[in-house]
C-alpha cells in the first residue's frame, strides 16, 4: 500500500492491486487563496470525502470514473473494505461546524483509518468501533479540528503502528493553525522522510510505533 500526501488531509492511496483512493480532495485556492495546494488532477477509483467544506469535498478536478463515498456504512468496492465511523468536527456534536466521517479503509491485510476533520477525544464506543488501526492520519493543527495535544491524546488512545500527522499550517496552507513541528516535539520515533509517498506492508510495518512526516506533493 503507497501513502501520498497531496496537502492538507488529502492523500492518495494505492492498494497491492492498483486501486486508487483518494481523500478529502480541497479546492485549490480556496478561502482566498489560503489554501494553496496544487489542483489534483490525477485519476482515482474511490474518493472519500469526511464532510462537506470546500478543503475537504472537491472532487472536479479528479479524473475517471470514480465512487464517492461521503456517508455513513460499509462499502466492498474494487476488492477494498471502506467503513465509516460517525464523528464530529468539533466539541459541540457538530453544532458549531457538523458531523465528521472517520473511514477506514481495509486493503493489503493492513487497516488504515483517516480522520477527517476530527474535533474531538473518541469515546470508549467509538474506539471500539474503529477496532484495531495499523496506520492513522489525523489532522494535528487545531482551530479546525484537535490540536496537537489532543491528537496525540487519540494516538494514545488508538495505539496505530504509524501514524502520519495532517491539517497543519505548511507554506502552501495559511490557515491560522499550528505546524507539524507542534505535534512531533517531544516525542520519539518521529521520521521526517523528506518524501511525498511512503509504502507499507503487513510485513515491512515497523514493531515499534512511529510517526511519519511527510512533504505535500501539490
Amino acid at each position: 500500500m503507497k501513502v501520498k500526501w497531496y496537502g492538507h488531509s488529502a492523500f492518495l492511496i494505492t492498494t497491492a492491486t492498483g486501486v486508487r483512493i483518494i481523500t478529502d480532495p480541497y479546492q485549490s485556492g480556496a478561502f482566498g487563496g489560503a489554501l494553496s495546494y496544487g489542483r489534483i488532477t490525477e485519476e482515482a477509483d474511490i474518493v472519500l470525502s469526511s464532510h462537506d467544506h470546500d478543503d475537504h469535498n472537491y472532487t472536479k478536478d479528479i479524473r475517471g470514473e470514480f465512487i464517492f463515498i461521503n456517508k455513513e456504512g460499509v462499502y466492498q468496492e474494487k476488492g477494498v473494505t471502506i467503513r465509516t465511523a460517525a464523528t464530529f468536527h468539533d466539541t459541540s456534536r457538530g453544532s458549531e461546524r457538523g458531523r465528521n466521517l472517520i473511514f477506514v479503509i481495509e486493503a493489503d491485510d493492513m487497516r488504515l483509518a483517516h480522520a477527517g476533520d476530527l474535533g474531538h477525544a473518541l469515546d470508549a464506543a467509538a474506539l471500539k468501533e474503529l477496532g484495531r488501526i495499523d496506520i492513522l492520519l489525523i489532522p494535528v493543527g487545531g482551530l479546525y479540528t484537535i490540536d496537537a495535544q489532543e491528537a496525540a491524546s487519540v494516538v494514545e488512545d488508538i495505539k496505530p503502528l504509524v501514524t502520519i500527522p495532517m491539517h497543519f499550517k505548511t507554506d502552501k496552507c495559511d490557515f491560522p493553525i499550528t505546524p507539524v513541528e507542534e505535534f512531533t516535539k517531544g516525542k520519539t520515533g518521529v521520521r521526517n522522510t523528506g518524501k511525498t509517498e511512503v509504502e507499507f506492508s503487513k510485513a515491512t510495518l515497523p514493531s515499534q510505533r512511529e510517526i511519519v512526516v511527510l512533504d505535500h506533493t501539490l
